[in-house]
């Protein structure tokens, strides 16, 4: 308590970081791209970099959760294909992510995140698929980027939903593909968080303990809701969703 009191947080900024609780626990059991949200919300009340370490416990409790209500539908393939270029992204942005002006970076992000959907609708509109998204070098790209953005600030989720709708998954392959390769990623970024970064602590982890609560409440209503929505809305829904991710990130 003595540590959580160290924060001297008004009540509107609990208030706040319990609803980025509640919304980080639904953007991993469907309502993708709202999980985005909170990290700007985050970095406001605590600062950029301490925010990172805070909120990267908080979203493996809610992988955790996507995992179980979604592990039987993940294509492996994609995960598989992307895990590699986005291991590498992630290590990039470990040596380089001190030097990096967070604002601008995020800037970038959004731009080609805005530019994918486009494409997207493109795709739509021809009401067939282009080619370019099975190359190997689109994986190499995409890969990279959600890397080096998950490193910066966790914020690879535009990114991946970007990927993921290109190659036009059903709704519970695509949220299921994503939950184990989100799972995998955080996992990996841990120790490099604690070891590297330094940002990830023992007192940080108990603001994430009481995080818990409205992780899992977030889940649940995310799990349940999604259920409500027919395959095509779901897919004008996420682009939507995603789209005011990456005007977020500005």
């Amino acid at each position: 308590m003595e540590y959580l009191m160290s924060y001297d947080l008004s009540t509107f900024q609990w208030f706040l970081a319990i609803l980025c609780g509640m919304i980080i626990g639904m953007s991993k059991t469907g309502i993708s791209g709202a999980g985005l949200i909170a990290v700007p919300i985050l970095a406001a009340i605590f600062g950029g970099r301490p925010s990172v370490g805070l909120l990267l416990p908080m979203l493996i409790i809610a992988d955790l959760f996507a995992v179980k209500f979604y592990n039987r539908h993940a294509n492996w393939k994609y995960v598989i294909k992307l895990l590699p270029w986005t291991v590498a992204g992630i290590l990039i942005a470990l040596f380089v992510g001190k030097s990096v002006n967070d604002q601008q970076f995020r800037g970038m992000i959004a731009l080609v995140v805005i530019v994918g959907i486009a494409l997207m609708i493109y795709q739509d509109l021809r009401r067939k698929n282009l080619e370019v998204p099975s190359s190997w070098w689109f994986s190499a790209i995409l890969g990279l980027g959600s890397g080096f953005a998950t490193m910066i600030g966790n914020a690879s989720g535009p990114l991946m939903a970007f990927y993921l709708l290109s190659m036009r998954l059903p709704k519970n392959i695509y949220i299921g593909t994503g939950a184990w390769f989100f799972l995998i990623v955080n996992l990996f970024k841990v120790p490099l968080h604690v070891f590297v970064w330094k940002t990830i602590s023992l007192e940080s982890l108990t603001f994430d303990m009481i995080m818990m609560l409205p992780i899992i409440a977030g889940a649940f209503l995310g799990y349940y809701l999604i259920k409500l929505i027919p395959e095509r809305a779901y897919r004008i829904f996420i682009m939507a969703t995603t789209l005011a991710s990456a005007i977020a990130l500005f």
